[in-house]
């Protein structure tokens, strides 16, 4: 979210916006943390799109793709 309350995805995959909202909360910690975070939100994100993946690889699932 930036200061004024707005989305920084427009992605509308509501799972990477909670990743990402995770973000918004680096202002309030020592910078000695922000690593951390950043190792959540990459995780979390590696995980949505792994799924998206498999997902996608699943024959008959409508998407088009085999």
């Amino acid at each position: 979210m930036t200061e004024t309350g707005e989305s920084r995805t427009g992605s509308g995959e509501a799972r990477v916006a909670a990743a990402l909202t995770r973000l918004g909360a680096l202002g309030d910690l020592p910078a000695g943390e922000h690593v951390a975070v950043f190792e959540e939100v990459l995780g979390g994100l590696e995980a949505i799109l792994a799924s998206v993946d498999e997902a996608s690889a699943v024959p008959g699932n409508g998407n088009g793709h085999q």
